[in-house]
């Protein structure tokens, strides 16, 4: 299946957004798997934020059930330390167990290899588009450049 991707630029960040996924305000996407287990990982947008990752854990058992919202792990970076908060309700289905030997590509490679942890469950209503994530990217970005909406 051939991915549609949309192009985006803004000020001094551009990237190349999956139109195949959902996102969500706090820069995640989720992408169906099979019968609702979402894969989750960070945006291009959230990885340049965090920077280079170091270390990653998960704070939650498999098959334990989560809700959105809940934190299920944390990540570490160069520039920062982060909770992972699940997006979405459902049970735990296990962290990407490539990221054993290649956490680089949480960065590299956030839309494909690098994704985080799977989740059994729904999406929520906030979760949006690829062209309602570009709003929720200029409204991010114009924040960071002192802009008013």
């Amino acid at each position: 299946m051939q991915v549609e991707y949309l192009q985006y630029k803004r000020s001094r960040f551009s990237t190349r957004l999956p139109g195949e996924r959902l996102y969500t305000p706090s820069h995640c996407w989720l992408k169906e798997q099979a019968d609702n287990v979402w894969h989750v990982g960070f945006t291009k947008f959230a990885t340049r934020i965090l920077g280079e990752p170091v270390e990653i854990d998960f704070e939650v058992e498999l098959q334990a059930p989560i809700h959105a919202g809940m934190v299920v792990g944390w990540i570490e970076g160069f520039k920062a330390v982060t909770d992972l908060f699940c997006p979405l309700a459902g049970n735990f289905a296990g962290g990407n167990p490539g990221l054993d030997d290649n956490l680089e590509s949480v960065q590299r490679d956030p839309y494909g290899e690098g994704w985080l942890y799977a989740v059994e469950g729904t999406p929520p209503d906030d979760c949006v588009d690829v062209e309602g994530y570009v709003a929720v990217l200029d409204g991010t970005i114009d924040k960071m450049l002192g802009k008013s909406a």
